[in-house]
């Protein structure tokens, strides 16, 4: 009952994170889905790769609900969308199997590094000007979207937060556009990962109860379940609270965690 709570008040967080400063929540459920798993007795092989493929799953409905919302917007280019997200689902799905055959403290230590770049990229980005238009080129896209997508499976994470840096400085996006078009290709991308860690889990044995291979249905539920609402108090909160401070404290939190997933504050002997 101790893990649902604490599960529900983290998607509490991420949904209002979401909301108000555009970002993905996948850094906040990662590590505290691991913490609640290995409390619960689960080796930490298998709680990395169930927090993994639980927190895709999660990313599934929100990138459905964002690419609708983007989509009325007007800034989803689904051409592109769709062929990004169909290669990236394959490397997805090439990531998960990837990364069911690696050890757990190895995709911790993959999955800190990935977040500490991207705290450091949100730290000291600006937005870029684009004075050229993005081209219709199925193949071009297709050459970022495969590996793009072997990353997300291998680290569990949306990869927003690694598309759209790609959709504006490669591909010459505008950011909007980048925003709302990266959300439609989570939908594939994530759809992939979900299988492979679905797939590769189903033969592990003694996994935690509600699991589907290393998804388990329940974290699903109370992440989701509060996650999604949360989102639109987000939005309206993001017209009314000082964001630009906000960002500030979600990209410290993102350095905490980043730090804390490689090993560095046990390594230097802190006991934070």
């Amino acid at each position: 009952m101790v893990a649902v709570i604490a599960l529900a008040i983290t998607g509490v967080a991420v949904g209002f994170a979401g909301g108000l400063l555009g970002v993905g929540g996948c850094f906040i459920m990662v590590p505290v889905q691991i913490w609640v798993f290995t409390a619960m007795g689960v080796p930490l092989d298998i709680a990395v790769k169930q927090a993994f493929g639980t927190n895709l799953l999660v990313v599934l409905p929100t990138a459905m609900s964002g690419a609708f919302g983007h989509h009325r917007k007007g800034v989803v280019w689904w051409k592109a969308g769709i062929v990004l997200g169909l290669t990236g689902a394959v490397g997805s799905f090439i990531g998960a199997t990837i990364a069911a055959h690696l050890a757990g403290s190895l995709l911790k230590l993959i999955f800190g590094a990935a977040i500490f770049v991207g705290a450091v990229r949100m730290l000291t980005a600006k937005p870029p000007k684009v004075a050229e238009e993005p081209k219709d080129s199925p193949l071009l896209w297709a050459a970022w979207g495969f590996p793009m997508g072997i990353v997300t499976g291998i680290i569990g994470i949306g990869g927003g937060i690694l598309m759209i840096p790609v959709m504006v400085l490669a591909l010459k996006f505008k950011m909007h556009n980048a925003v709302g078009t990266s959300t439609a290709m989570m939908i594939f991308t994530s759809a992939g990962g979900v299988l492979g860690y679905i797939l590769n889990g189903l033969d592990v044995p003694n996994l935690p109860a509600y699991s589907l291979g290393y998804v388990n249905l329940l974290a699903w539920a109370a992440l989701a379940i509060t996650s999604i609402p949360m989102a639109q108090v987000g939005v309206v909160a993001a017209h009314r609270l000082p964001a630009k401070k906000l960002r500030y404290v979600f990209i410290a939190v993102m350095f905490y965690i980043a730090l804390k997933m490689m090993g560095v504050f046990t390594y230097l002997g802190l006991p934070i």
